[in-house]
């Protein structure tokens, strides 16, 4: 995932090429030659602070398919799962490609011979639709036994393990129940990357107790860590959380668009200039999301981004080159 990033490049819409931040979609192009889309899989897997390892509950503002598809509780079986998710990119075009994206809890909190088993389901497909695999997990969830058997998958296709820090604040992730440290991510991102493995970052911004300035901190933590990849969206209160009784409660504010574009703008700034953004919003059923109820389209929030680094005449990662600078 370190291809250079091209400095010269113009915005071209169509191709949803940005200018002034590194978007994943013409990254993929480059990357692998034609389009790619994720297809989302629910293994069935669990969370340590669910299931009482180290606590209850979740994270305050997971739902109870722990962020994911939550097929596997329909009793979609993982190899259907994926035939159908197949089926969609096909019909995308011919050339379509697609990620096999472990979505749903913490793809890693399972015995070897179960990751081992989940990951046998793509191979009939690799190197022919499937062009990588992206391992959804808590960074206190992946041992090294996992990450041997993810380095040898990786040799097949790339793999990339996708760790949650969501934000750089020890105190704050306690308080929202996630129950791991910022040092705890910083060493699963090395030890990810000491196998070759890709890495990506997952950030929330606007989360109780945060704030501006806490997203510019995350941001550079990511930055720090030197993952690949960093994902990022605002705060959303969805049914059956946690989150959705402080909401009511009036415990918990959501960000309007606007100061989301804002406080995202500097996230970016604040990024590394290589990092490649693979998600900046975030979306939800009307049926699930109670706040905030946004009219804009998670296409817009890219178009807003792309104004205002060129309102401000930045761009990502210049904040922190100028930090750099003596």
């Amino acid at each position: 995932m370190n291809a250079p990033l091209c400095r010269d490049v113009r915005y071209d819409r169509a191709m949803d090429r940005p200018t002034r931040y590194r978007a994943l979609a013409p990254w993929l192009l480059e990357t692998f030659g034609a389009p790619v889309h994720r297809v989302a899989l629910d293994a069935g897997s669990s969370c340590p602070n669910r299931d009482g390892a180290k606590g209850r509950g979740g994270c305050v503002y997971c739902d109870v398919e722990g962020s994911g598809t939550g097929a596997w509780k329909r009793g979609d079986e993982l190899a259907r799962q994926l035939e159908l998710g197949l089926a969609r990119v096909a019909r995308r075009g011919a050339d379509a490609k697609a990620i096999a994206y472990f979505q749903s809890y913490s793809n890693t909190y399972v015995s070897i011979e179960r990751l081992q088993e989940v990951l046998y389901v793509t191979l009939p497909h690799l190197g022919s639709r499937i062009v990588a695999l992206s391992i959804a997990t808590r960074p206190d969830t992946l041992s090294d036994d996992a990450l041997t058997l993810l380095a040898e998958w990786n040799r097949r296709v790339p793999v990339w393990v996708e760790l949650g820090l969501e934000v750089a604040d020890d105190a704050l992730l306690v308080a929202i129940n996630r129950l791991h440290t910022v040092a705890d991510f910083e060493d699963a991102v090395r030890r990810a990357k000491a196998r070759g493995l890709g890495t990506v970052g997952h950030a929330i911004l606007g989360l109780p107790g945060d704030g501006r300035e806490g997203a510019r901190r995350t941001a550079r933590t990511l930055a720090a860590s030197g993952v690949d990849g960093v994902k990022a969206h605002h705060l959303m209160v969805l049914r059956r959380t946690i989150l959705e009784k402080w909401w009511r409660e009036g415990r918990v504010e959501t960000l309007d668009v606007g100061t989301y574009v804002a406080w995202l703008t500097d996230f970016v700034e604040e990024l590394g200039e290589e990092q490649v953004l693979h998600r900046i919003t975030a979306d939800a059923s009307d049926d699930e999301l109670l706040a905030p109820k946004w009219t804009v389209h998670k296409n817009d929030v890219r178009t807003l981004l792309e104004a205002e680094l060129e309102r401000r005449g930045t761009r990502q990662g210049s904040a922190r080159a100028a930090a750099a600078r003596p």
